[in-house]
């Protein structure tokens, strides 16, 4: 950890109008002080996603000492799981390597965020971005992993301005407190106006859940009479009311396709109404694999329920050309969304819809979504949407400042799976974990014994998350924390070295 910064300010409501905030300049904002802690997660079910069957792993932290227009640094938060095997699939890096890159990209984010001058804070991430990928580039690093520290960061100094301010994350970025209007965007979003579209921005009260269907899962019984396993797929629906559902795939056609029945079997019976996605989690390398899938999918007698199929395609593939034809849904980029123009170039290659995720930037989401909408106006091309994925997000503040960012862009559901596979808070002190239940009663729920997300009739309530910051009214106490070295030392996973 980083020496703490001397002088940190409570919250105090500067500006409370927000009728008179449209006249308000985007403040600029100075990182003063960067410090990081780590936790173990242990997860109570295996999550397994391409080769990769993960039983642990670290959740980092991070705090920023941020000063606003002058005033004296108030602290921000953010966290994140640093998961191994999705930043860099290379079968050459093990696990601890993978680990370790996401580690040392956040000592470089800090190290850059701490050196530069004041500037609003959409500016300052879009400045660094570029060196901070051309670094990771250097260092042999993938693209998502490089933008891994700088994704962290903007949230934290995110939280920081709202802080200081006294307002909401959807009050700050619907009237561009954050600058975007100021920065360097993109090439193909000049011009677009920035002031109207975020004022546009209606953020939702509840989202929807989409729930994660492992390759690892129990579906339950096919009886409606019983659930079967405790923790099956059919427990869930019952319990939670669920209605939208993400089934994973492994890669082989005849095996997804099976298993892909099996669980709409389940899904007839417990949520006769459901919709689904797939996720290929970049396993179907060969096209001829791709193609018996299109051709498997397009044949099932529920093909009008699936929403979209998430990156089937290696990311280094994504956009070499044209995709394989015959997609029976709509295709959605996730790992292959790597870059701030990632999206563009694999529109071109025919990708529609690109996934909002805060462990890849919050200020990418808000520009791809920008990209939606730009696009969609002008008529050319199929219609390009946004979905709201979830990198195991778990309880506290990674999942709240995730599930506001799914609704300030209107992403009216959500996959939430970091509840499923691990227990609540983990290891957080009990205290922590009462005092998030207490700030957030309609987020959390404790008839376990301690929090757990609350979802009901297959939605979760957000109204909690509107108060002062980014999106939690309780922080994690760093008094109960493994340094930042620690991290790659916590992982445990099957299947791969």
């Amino acid at each position: 950890m980083r020496a703490p910064c001397a002088a940190i300010s409570t919250p105090t409501a500067n500006w409370t109008r927000t009728d008179a905030m449209a006249s308000l300049t985007a403040p600029t904002v100075r990182v003063r002080d960067i410090e990081f802690g780590v936790r173990p997660v242990r997860l109570r079910l295996p999550f397994r996603f391409g080769a990769l069957s993960l039983r642990a792993c670290p959740q980092v932290f991070v705090r920023a000492a941020v000063e606003v227009e002058g005033r004296a640094p108030v602290w921000g938060h953010a966290a994140e799981l640093a998961v191994p095997r999705w930043f860099d699939k290379r079968p050459d890096r093990n696990l601890q390597a993978n680990v370790q890159d996401l580690i040392d990209a956040l000592q470089l984010a800090a190290d850059a965020y701490c050196s530069v001058g004041a500037l609003p804070a959409a500016a300052l991430s879009l400045r660094l971005l570029p060196e901070l990928a051309n670094e990771g580039r250097r260092r042999g690093w993938t693209a998502l992993s490089a933008a891994y520290g700088g994704a962290m960061l903007d949230r934290a100094v995110l939280d920081a301005l709202c802080r200081a301010l006294g307002l909401s994350v959807f009050h700050a970025v619907r009237h561009d407190l954050v600058g975007l209007s100021h920065s360097d965007v993109p090439d193909d979003l000049a011009g677009w106006g920035w002031h109207a579209w975020l004022a546009d921005l209606r953020p939702l009260q509840r989202l929807q859940v989409r729930h994660t269907v492992g390759l690892l899962d129990d579906l339950g019984s096919r009886s409606d009479a019983t659930d079967g396993h405790p923790d099956s797929l059919r427990s869930a629906i019952r319990q939670q009311g669920l209605r939208v559902f993400k089934v994973k795939l492994g890669g082989d056609p005849v095996a997804d396709l099976d298993r892909l029945a099996a669980v709409i079997d389940v899904l007839h019976g417990a949520a006769p109404d459901f919709r689904f996605t797939v996720d290929g989690n970049e396993q179907y390398a060969g096209p001829g694999a791709l193609a018996a899938l299109f051709d498997g999918l397009q044949r099932l007698p529920e093909i009008d329920r699936l929403l979209y199929i998430e990156q089937p395609l290696p990311r280094e593939r994504s956009q070499a050309g044209p995709l394989p034809a015959g997609a029976p849904a709509p295709l959605l980029l996730d790992e292959a969304d790597d870059a701030l123009d990632a999206f563009v170039h694999a529109r071109q290659a025919g990708w529609t819809g690109v996934s909002s995720k805060l462990c890849k930037g919050l200020y990418k989401a808000l520009l791809n979504r920008a990209r939606c909408d730009r696009w969609n106006a002008d008529g050319t091309g199929p219609r390009c949407f946004m979905s709201a994925e979830d990198l195991t997000c778990q309880a506290g503040i990674a999942v709240q400042q995730d599930l506001a960012w799914a609704a300030l862009l209107g992403l009216a559901h959500c996959e939430r799976n970091g509840h499923h596979y691990a227990d609540g808070f983990g290891d957080a002190p009990a205290d922590e974990q009462a005092a998030f239940a207490a700030a957030h009663p309609d987020l959390y729920e404790t008839a376990a014994g301690r929090p757990r997300l609350h979802i009901a009739a297959g939605r979760i309530e957000i109204g909690s998350l509107f108060g002062t910051g980014f999106a939690h009214g309780a922080d994690p106490d760093f008094r109960f924390m493994q340094p930042l070295q620690d991290a790659s030392a916590l992982v445990a996973a099957d299947g791969s070295p």
